[in-house]
């Protein structure tokens, strides 16, 4: 499939780059000041190159990508709360033009999900979001190593303040209602963990447990903050690692756990979207 990717940070290269391993061709690159475009293909490679030399990947405006030549928009520019622009507007270009999106960006799905879903029905094009939960949680502890990975959120407070983890919960939870709800960023409850002390783990590995910052979805719900967990119980992963637990009425209790954050790893989610779009 013809992608137009959106957002040329750590994402929105990893899909460009990795694209043509899934048997796609990216017809368009955009970052906030700049878009390279070709309906044959653009030469990945060199723009990126050209980003991190000059600081543009192209001489085009980035809104001529939305107006290219592509079958699937990749919306992976930084997630913004409150209107989720300008991602909500990229998506509903794309959409009038019944062409289909996948998002990295949470904004839109977590602020604004009956919106994308209403402009998705009167659209030829499917919105898929995978990649918007998939990323780790993040620890302040190890916050600076992991922005210098391409781990952690371009915003330090998203990790250490709860704001992704609750993000990542809402649109969850819009999932598991089925359009019964609508879930915003204002209807979770989040404590961060900025503000706690560094005796607090001291204390917990004293007694086996350690410190997560847990997410949970449930009974019309959603809540983030620092929770004691066992050491080594199954949700004290560390470094990129994630893990979703869920309790199903038949099947009990199933863990879902890998990495989960970084460039490649968010791309393979957003490219997975795309092949089932390709089916």
């Amino acid at each position: 499939m013809r992608l137009a990717v959106l957002g040329a940070g750590a994402v929105g290269s990893s899909v460009a780059e990795l694209a043509g391993d899934y048997g796609h061709t990216v017809t368009a690159l955009a970052d906030s000041r700049s878009a390279v475009l070709d309906p044959e293909g653009i030469d990945v490679g060199s723009a990126l190159d050209r980003k991190e030399r000059e600081g543009v990947v192209g001489d085009a405006d980035p809104e001529e990508a939305l107006a290219g030549t592509y079958d699937v928009l990749v919306e992976a520019t930084p997630t913004t709360l409150g209107d989720a622009q300008p991602g909500f507007g990229h998506l509903r270009a794309a959409l009038e033009r019944d062409r289909h999106v996948v998002f990295a960006n949470k904004g839109p799905v977590a602020e604004r999900y009956a919106d994308v879903r209403a402009l998705e029905r009167e659209s030829g094009g499917t919105v898929l979001m995978e990649a918007t939960v998939g990323g780790a949680m993040g620890y302040e502890h190890v916050l600076a190593e992991a922005q210098d990975l391409g781990v952690a959120e371009a915003d330090p407070s998203f990790d250490v303040e709860g704001t992704d983890a609750a993000l990542k919960c809402t649109i969850l939870a819009n999932v598991l209602a089925e359009g019964g709800r609508e879930y915003t960023l204002e209807d979770a409850t989040v404590e961060g963990i900025k503000s706690l002390p560094g005796s607090a783990l001291e204390l917990a590995n004293e007694d086996g447990r350690t410190i997560r910052l847990i997410g949970e979805v449930s009974d019309g719900e959603v809540r983030v903050g620092p929770r004691l967990v066992p050491a080594y119980g199954a949700l004290a992963v560390t470094g990129t690692r994630n893990i979703v637990q869920l309790e199903t009425e038949h099947a009990g209790q199933l863990n879902v756990s890998g990495r989960g954050a970084g460039g490649p790893e968010t791309a393979t989610a957003v490219l997975a979207d795309v092949d089932r779009l390709d089916s």
